[in-house]
């Protein structure tokens, strides 16, 4: 018998120190980065967008990988590729951590609104602010001291 699955996560992680380092110009090449990544573990990249202190990533994953070797893998990865391209002088790492939702197949729509909207978005409101309320929204608990 086949094996049928949909996991689909919302990735969230940002820059080190939420330093906006992620100029606008190079986003969308960073973006085809890090979709190659996904594409390489056997994921479908449904969204991803950010601003200039985090990224935001809608992908389904492959049952035999694992989420965090998928992050780490995505983090590591673009930070090598950041560093020798140069694309982003202001660029240190990325931050410890990250945050990862599961999403309904019906939610995934308006998520991909969303996170195309993300410019925006983030006229309104801060990283710190939204991580938050997706943390909370997902019935976890928020400490203060997760993004010093």
């Amino acid at each position: 018998m086949p094996t049928y699955t949909d996991i689909t996560y919302h990735i969230v992680f940002g820059t080190k120190g939420r330093v906006p380092s992620l100029d606008k110009a190079r986003r969308d090449d960073l973006y085809r980065f890090i979709w190659g990544v996904i594409k390489e573990r056997d994921g479908h990249l449904y969204r991803i967008g950010g601003v200039e202190d985090h990224v935001h990533i809608l992908t389904s994953l492959h049952p035999s990988v694992a989420l965090a070797d998928l992050v780490k893998e995505i983090k590591t990865a673009s930070s090598a590729w950041i560093r020798g391209q140069q694309v982003f002088p202001a660029f240190d790492y990325w931050q410890e951590g990250y945050g990862a939702f599961t999403v309904a197949a019906d939610a995934r729509p308006a998520l991909i609104d969303y996170i195309k909207n993300q410019e925006q978005h983030h006229a309104k409101r801060d990283f710190v602010m939204e991580f938050r309320s997706m943390v909370e929204e997902a019935h976890l608990n928020w400490k203060d001291d997760y993004l010093p």
